[in-house]
């Protein structure tokens, strides 16, 4: 090899690297070009960030205690327009910049009433995420604001004013003051500009249980539909909510306390508990109404004290302490529902990450751990009975833990750490980068052995699930290692089960199910996602749980073969080919297919439809499963009876 031409090639790159080549992005141009910094994604999830940011800046002037009400509203051609009747942005001009203090916020990052100035003591708007990126990622964007009798107005266009801010001059007097944003998202730039309905409404109900006193509603114009929120209750109606179609051991623990410090100056700690005889934990923390998913210093505050708490209530009230009768903080988790709610000084609250999933703030977790542990003590020595029943529950929890710690040293560490390979049923890849592969999980031995055949041996493993499995909703761990299907699968994974999952080692980047397009399949389907949800819910909220999409129908026209997925695919196809003699078959079964036929249309990542598996909220999730898979039976009842004209039938 000539390093002498290696070298001149260098030199020359080198030689062109100047003043030339640095590139300032201006105003709102970086928010354009990379998107994803400051919104996540260019999703629909990032989509809903967009409504969420213009939302959250009409509830901080209600937390500041200047709105009452805010209208949002989902028009026919998919714009949005959130009011609200706080203050309204202010209109003067800005002597630094020769404009509106309108039209510096909506065009420059890092600007607004939230960063020190005294325009918000309480507010979720911060690093620069608000209504200038919103107006930077829409094509089109109109902010209307009613101050002091007066009506303005401005426009913008890619996050660029159209025309400068002017008065709409009206013969009607102007009552009332605040804010009126109407936005389309840029179409360049977005997967798609279509909302969706009830993730929006979820999120809202949200927010009016966590702001007591404020009126929310919510239109939406294309399909004619209505919702309204108002909670007095706050957070207790909230995890009473978490909690419908279960039963609860006790009324709600709300515990509240305002604490003055030389760090956070002043912060209101609201924690609502309430257990009930299940087993799984739902926790949903907020600092400032923005959510936590996961979690942060207080929800580590919240989880200590309960531990001490609760250990030092067991000491006392039980005279002969056992093994068991150590609590661990995953004995405490079952059955567990709780809500943490944080107000404080917005310039004090360090998020990790530009999204804010994840309190950083290190000052707050002594706080909550010291008004938790105060709180909870008043109470179990004020409610002796309540009390009683919260330690036998979790006791209950430490024994089976116990019991679930030897069946898994004898199962699944004995499987994975002394030579016992992997289970027989599983035909996995040649693939050793975990990111190159994926797991399908196949309905049946049939179509597991078609998946076999048809399978890229390189990067694909098959593990077929024998039936149905058991229903993980209300099975604690020792029951789940005994059921040979969830073992191997357990096994396959080779994460673990458990307080010893470590999610490194995840041996697929995509789980796939693959279950039959019938009401059997959609049974295993959602067994399956149960477990899923119950037990390794890391595999859903990194993105790792996917449902393949088979097509329902085979359409051919003499040697011509289409494939439906859907029921408007297949009169589609057949539509366009009028006259033509044709035959279709409407498949049952994955294993009705031969094995070209299912790596064709199910399993080539280049041809196939999968659908990700996501949480948007939890809370309503966890709702939605207790009510399907749970053992009360009135509940399920009412929503067969309230779906039944939609639900799809194969008879």
């Amino acid at each position: 090899m000539c390093f002498y031409h290696q070298n001149q090639r260098l030199m020359s790159l080198k030689s062109t690297y100047d003043a030339s080549k640095i590139q300032v992005l201006e105003g709102l141009e970086p928010v354009r070009k990379r998107p994803g910094m400051y919104i996540g994604s260019t999703d629909q999830k990032g989509l809903h960030h967009l409504v969420r940011e213009i939302v959250d800046n009409s509830v901080d002037e209600a937390l500041a205690g200047f709105c009452k009400t805010i209208l949002l509203t989902i028009h026919p051609d998919e714009s949005i327009s959130v009011e609200d009747d706080g203050r309204g942005i202010p209109v003067d001009v800005m002597p630094q910049y020769h404009k509106s203090a309108l039209e510096v916020v909506m065009t420059k990052l890092h600007a607004g009433g939230k960063f020190g100035g005294g325009g918000y003591k309480v507010s979720g708007g911060l690093h620069g995420v608000g209504a200038s990126v919103v107006n930077a990622l829409s094509e089109w964007l109109k902010i209307e604001v009613k101050r002091d009798g007066r009506l303005y107005s401005q426009e913008y266009q890619k996050g660029a004013p159209t025309a400068d801010l002017k008065e709409i001059k009206t013969d009607l007097p102007i009552s009332g003051a605040g804010t009126k944003t109407t936005f389309s998202a840029d179409k360049s730039i977005f997967e798609t500009v279509a909302v969706d309905y009830e993730t929006v409404k979820n999120q809202l109900r949200q927010i009016c249980y966590l702001t007591p006193g404020l009126f929310i509603v919510f239109k939406d114009e294309r399909a004619y539909k209505e919702d309204s929120f108002y909670f007095e209750g706050g957070i207790k109606s909230f995890v009473l909510r978490i909690n419908r179609g279960k039963n609860i051991l006790h009324d709600p623990i709300y515990i509240r306390k305002e604490i003055t410090n030389t760090f956070v100056d002043s912060i209101e700690i609201e924690i609502a508990i309430c257990y009930n005889d299940g087993y799984s934990e739902t926790i949903e923390s907020f600092v400032n109404n923005i959510p936590t998913p996961e979690g942060g210093s207080h929800v580590t505050g919240f989880r200590s004290a309960l531990t001490r708490s609760l250990n030092d209530y067991v000491k006392k009230v039980k005279q002969n302490v056992k093994e068991a009768d150590t609590l661990t903080g995953d004995d405490l988790k079952e059955g567990l529902s709780t809500v943490i709610n944080l107000k404080f000084d917005a310039n004090k609250v360090q998020f990790e990450g530009q999204t804010k999933t994840k309190l950083g703030t290190p000052e707050v977790k002594p706080l909550v751990e010291s008004v938790m542990r105060d709180g909870l003590n008043v109470y179990l020595e004020e409610h002796p009975a309540e009390g009683k029943k919260i330690v036998e529950k979790v006791l209950l929890a430490a024994e089976a833990r116990i019991a679930a710690k030897k069946a898994r040293e004898t199962v699944i560490r004995k499987g994975l750490l002394e030579g016992i390979t992997l289970p027989g049923k599983l035909a996995d890849c040649q693939e050793t980068d975990p990111k190159m592969c994926e797991l399908l999980l196949v309905e049946g031995d049939s179509a597991g052995g078609s998946a076999k055949q048809g399978r890229d041996r390189k990067f694909q493993a098959v593990l077929p699930i024998g039936g149905k499995i058991l229903n993980t909703e209300r099975a604690r761990l020792d029951k789940v290692l005994g059921f040979e299907e969830l073992k191997a699968l357990i096994i396959a994974l080779g994460v673990g089960i458990g307080e010893q999952i470590d999610r490194t080692k995840l041996r697929y980047d995509r789980i796939i199910v693959m279950t039959d397009a019938d009401v059997d399949g959609e049974h295993i389907r959602t067994l399956l996602l149960t477990f899923f949800f119950r037990y390794l819910p890391f595999v859903i909220e990194d993105g790792h749980l996917f449902i393949a999409q088979p097509p329902l129908y085979k359409i051919q026209f003499g040697k011509e073969i289409f494939y439906a997925y859907l029921e408007e695919e297949k009169e589609k196809i057949i539509r366009e080919r009028p006259s033509e003699k044709y035959t279709t078959q409407r498949y049952k079964g994955l294993g009705e297919m031969n094995p070209e036929q299912l790596w064709e249309t199910t399993m080539n990542p280049q041809a196939r439809i999968l659908r990700q598996i996501t949480i948007e909220d939890a809370a309503e999730v966890d709702k939605v499963f207790t009510m399907l898979m749970g053992d009360e039976v009135p509940p399920r009842k009412r929503f067969i009876q309230t779906h039944a004209k939609t639900a799809e039938l194969d008879i």
